[in-house]
């Protein structure tokens, strides 16, 4: 066992309890029980202050560490960069900062600038502020609204939770930012009309409808995730997309694909866009860039879009008027760099998509086994299970339901996600985004504890 599990942690505990303040989660029960503390990983495990073993079935507990825990080369990618220039102001270029933005373009056809930032709400914001500044330059500020979809998310700072179509994520935060305006999901499980053939073509005009009603002259972009994430794991219906960047371009609407979940391998591509043959004004990503070995993320940009802001040089307040400190540090771009070589070099984007498509298969076995299970979907290594109390009303799992299968895979030992705080009512979604070295025992011994899960809690 490594050694920092030999050490004694029960003053690291009490110093854990006493003075962090944890994402996500109710601190009462600390008072009486002791806060989680994941001390090491290593490939696709992970270790309790206790020394507990846990395979890891979410990356982290967020889809951020692709390429596994431990990778040594990353790290020493990043310490040598540190070395030699830790940080400069993103006014100015660096090398890994070159580096990686040329190499991240030759994965991206059609998109040629990138912007850096820390974080996926962060990327966004900047989406947005350009979308905004395009609007004050070129339509009188008049075409600065921002379309989202309901059930996506886009991040937690007050301007991304105006953009969040999870009510339960945004709820006690506002008054929120302006100019957001929700369309509709395109969960063909739950089809929203009477008649669901031809269904993602359907819910694409549902958008179209809402530009009308807002006005096109007022709709600056639409932002949407190529795969819906928190919101319940949603994979888009045929015809969806096709019809989504046909209204973008009838309208003049920049298309922004948040692929801060979907990005950088997570769905068997490069990116999620890439599955459906979007052709986006606007890409944001963040987590698997680095894979968390460095806070990175990233606003891509089509050269069109660029181009806007240099057609007045003389005009002081022409340019893209903004900064992220912390875009500045090298080691984001650094670790980005050898994650990215990785990928590339142990063919993980193929393994994703060969697990990804055994994964289903062994949810699609679960869903014959129990009927709770009402809807598998899923891109890759990024797959989801709708658990529903009766398979014909589709009447949502509760979620203490989804907490109390999730706790039993903990105590077996393997880490699992599902929705929570996201959609009033419909927290009823496991989420499943092991990291893209998954091998088929590491997907069977997943399967085997929501297995054990299901069963021990009496579901059928």
């Amino acid at each position: 066992m490594n050694k920092a599990l030999d050490t004694d942690t029960a003053a690291l505990v009490q110093a854990d309890r006493k003075h962090v303040w944890h994402h996500l989660t109710q601190h009462k029960p600390y008072e009486a029980t002791d806060p989680l503390m994941i001390v090491k990983g290593d490939g696709m495990r992970v270790w309790n202050q206790n020394g507990k073993e846990h395979l890891d079935a979410v990356s982290g507990g967020v889809w951020t560490v692709n390429v596994g825990y431990g990778r040594e080369s990353i790290a020493n990618a990043v310490r040598d960069q540190l070395v030699e220039l830790n940080y400069f102001a993103g006014s100015a270029g660096t090398i890994p900062g070159a580096k990686f933005a040329e190499k991240l373009i030759s994965k991206m056809p059609g998109m040629s600038r990138v912007y850096y930032s820390n974080s996926g709400s962060e990327a966004n914001e900047k989406g947005y502020k350009i979308v905004r500044q395009i609007a004050h330059q070129h339509y009188a500020g008049k075409k600065h609204k921002i379309l989202y979809r309901d059930r996506d998310y886009h991040g937690t700072t007050i301007t991304a939770l105006s953009s969040s179509g999870q009510i339960e994520r945004k709820q006690q935060y506002g008054p929120y930012t302006p100019g957001f305006v929700e369309v509709p999901h395109c969960c063909e499980y739950r089809c929203q009309f009477d008649d669901a053939s031809d269904y993602g073509v359907k819910a694409a005009k549902e958008v179209e409808k809402v530009i009308l009603q807002e006005g096109p002259d007022t709709v600056g972009s639409l932002v949407l995730e190529p795969v819906t994430a928190g919101g319940g794991v949603i994979t888009p219906p045929e015809g969806y997309w096709e019809t989504i960047q046909e209204i973008c371009k009838k309208y003049d609407v920049l298309l922004h694909i948040d692929e801060v979940v979907c990005g950088v391998g997570r769905t068997g591509a490069w990116f999620g866009y890439q599955h459906y043959g979007i052709k986006p004004d606007i890409v944001t990503m963040a987590k698997g860039v680095a894979s968390g070995y460095a806070a990175i993320s990233c606003t891509v940009t089509t050269e069109e879009v660029f181009d806007k802001f240099k057609t007045n040089s003389d005009d002081p307040m022409s340019y893209f008027r903004d900064i992220s400190t912390f875009g500045g540090c090298t080691s984001g771009p650094a670790a980005a760099l050898e994650n990215m070589r990785i990928i590339e070099d142990e063919n993980l984007i193929d393994n994703t998509t060969a697990m990804g498509e055994y994964l289903m298969e062994q949810l699609r076995g679960l869903q014959n086994k129990y009927k709770v299970i009402g809807d598998v979907r899923g891109k890759g290594l990024f797959c989801g299970a709708e658990l529903v109390m009766d398979r014909q009303t589709k009447e949502p799992a509760p979620e203490s339901m989804l907490a109390a299968i999730a706790g039993d895979c903990m105590e077996q030992g393997v880490i699992i996600g599902r929705t929570n705080r996201s959609l009033d009512g419909l927290n009823n979604t496991i989420c499943l985004s092991p990291a893209l070295i998954s091998t088929k025992d590491d997907i069977d011994e997943i399967i085997t504890a929501i297995d054990n899960g299901l069963g021990k809690h009496g579901v059928i």
